[in-house]
Protein backbone atom coordinates (compact mmCIF):
# COMPACT_ATOMS: atom_id res chain seq x y z
CA UNK A 1 0.00 0.00 0.00
CA UNK A 2 3.16 2.15 0.77
CA UNK A 3 6.28 2.40 0.08
CA UNK A 4 9.12 4.85 1.56
CA UNK A 5 12.76 5.23 0.07
CA UNK A 6 15.49 7.23 1.96
CA UNK A 7 18.73 8.33 0.28
CA UNK A 8 21.00 11.05 0.65
CA UNK A 9 23.04 9.46 3.92
CA UNK A 10 26.75 9.32 3.62
CA UNK A 11 29.71 9.90 5.57
CA UNK A 12 30.11 13.88 6.64
CA UNK A 13 33.02 15.14 9.03
CA UNK A 14 31.62 16.88 11.83
CA UNK A 15 30.12 19.76 11.84
CA UNK A 16 29.38 19.43 8.44
CA UNK A 17 25.99 18.57 7.20
CA UNK A 18 23.79 16.41 5.02
CA UNK A 19 20.24 16.25 3.77
CA UNK A 20 18.07 13.39 3.52
CA UNK A 21 14.84 12.91 1.62
CA UNK A 22 12.19 9.97 1.66
CA UNK A 23 10.25 9.13 -1.73
CA UNK A 24 6.91 7.66 -0.70
CA UNK A 25 4.86 5.84 -3.23
CA UNK A 26 0.93 5.25 -2.02
CA UNK A 27 -2.40 7.32 -1.66
CA UNK A 28 -2.08 8.45 1.82
CA UNK A 29 0.63 10.34 2.12
CA UNK A 30 -1.16 14.03 2.33
CA UNK A 31 -3.01 13.21 5.44
CA UNK A 32 -0.46 11.28 7.23
CA UNK A 33 2.30 12.18 9.64
CA UNK A 34 5.88 11.94 8.57
CA UNK A 35 8.71 11.39 10.95
CA UNK A 36 12.48 10.49 10.59
CA UNK A 37 13.94 8.31 13.37
CA UNK A 38 17.58 7.23 13.78
CA UNK A 39 19.67 3.52 15.50
CA UNK A 40 22.74 4.00 16.54
CA UNK A 41 24.51 0.50 17.33
CA UNK A 42 23.61 -1.22 20.13
CA UNK A 43 20.87 1.31 20.71
CA UNK A 44 17.47 2.05 20.50
CA UNK A 45 15.51 2.85 17.26
CA UNK A 46 14.52 6.75 18.58
CA UNK A 47 12.33 9.91 17.20
CA UNK A 48 14.54 12.62 15.53
CA UNK A 49 11.44 14.83 13.82
CA UNK A 50 7.69 14.25 13.07
CA UNK A 51 5.93 16.90 10.23
CA UNK A 52 1.71 16.90 10.58
CA UNK A 53 -0.44 17.18 7.28
CA UNK A 54 -0.54 20.98 8.52
CA UNK A 55 3.27 21.84 8.69
CA UNK A 56 3.55 21.00 12.97
CA UNK A 57 7.39 19.99 13.34
CA UNK A 58 8.62 18.06 16.77
CA UNK A 59 12.51 17.46 17.07
CA UNK A 60 13.78 15.60 19.42
CA UNK A 61 16.08 17.71 21.87
CA UNK A 62 19.53 16.73 20.92
CA UNK A 63 18.58 17.58 17.32
CA UNK A 64 16.75 20.89 18.27
CA UNK A 65 18.67 24.45 16.16
CA UNK A 66 20.56 21.77 13.89
CA UNK A 67 17.91 19.67 12.05
CA UNK A 68 14.97 20.95 10.02
CA UNK A 69 12.13 18.50 8.79
CA UNK A 70 10.05 19.18 5.83
CA UNK A 71 7.49 18.15 3.31
CA UNK A 72 6.64 18.51 -0.38
CA UNK A 73 3.03 17.05 -0.89
CA UNK A 74 3.37 17.76 -4.41
CA UNK A 75 6.19 15.01 -5.07
CA UNK A 76 5.25 12.92 -2.24
CA UNK A 77 9.02 13.26 -0.09
CA UNK A 78 9.52 14.85 3.23
CA UNK A 79 13.34 16.06 3.67
CA UNK A 80 15.50 16.51 6.58
CA UNK A 81 18.61 18.70 6.60
CA UNK A 82 20.88 17.65 9.16
CA UNK A 83 23.48 20.97 9.68
CA UNK A 84 26.07 21.61 12.15
CA UNK A 85 26.48 17.40 12.32
CA UNK A 86 28.36 15.83 15.67
CA UNK A 87 29.52 12.08 15.90
CA UNK A 88 26.46 11.44 18.41
CA UNK A 89 24.34 11.75 14.95
CA UNK A 90 25.94 8.40 13.33
CA UNK A 91 23.04 6.34 12.90
CA UNK A 92 20.81 4.45 10.46
CA UNK A 93 17.70 6.72 9.74
CA UNK A 94 14.82 5.71 8.61
CA UNK A 95 11.49 7.65 7.01
CA UNK A 96 8.73 6.88 8.63
CA UNK A 97 4.91 7.52 7.77
CA UNK A 98 1.35 7.43 9.95
CA UNK A 99 -2.19 7.89 8.10
CA UNK A 100 -4.19 10.22 10.54
CA UNK A 101 -7.49 8.69 9.62
CA UNK A 102 -6.60 5.34 9.35
CA UNK A 103 -4.22 1.62 10.04
CA UNK A 104 -0.53 1.38 9.50
CA UNK A 105 3.10 2.41 10.19
CA UNK A 106 5.13 2.19 7.37
CA UNK A 107 9.02 2.67 7.26
CA UNK A 108 11.72 2.86 5.11
CA UNK A 109 14.94 0.63 4.19
CA UNK A 110 16.95 3.26 6.33
CA UNK A 111 20.23 5.45 5.16
CA UNK A 112 23.30 5.27 7.21
CA UNK A 113 25.25 8.56 8.37
CA UNK A 114 28.28 8.74 9.50
CA UNK A 115 29.92 12.02 11.28
CA UNK A 116 33.57 11.33 12.13
CA UNK A 117 34.93 13.58 14.71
Amino acid sequence: QVQLVESGGGLVQAGGSLRLSCAASGSIFRLSVLGWYRQAPGKQRELVATITSGGSTNYADSVKGRFTISRDNAKNTVGLQMNSLKPEDTAVYYCNLKPVLGRGDYWGQGTQVTVSS
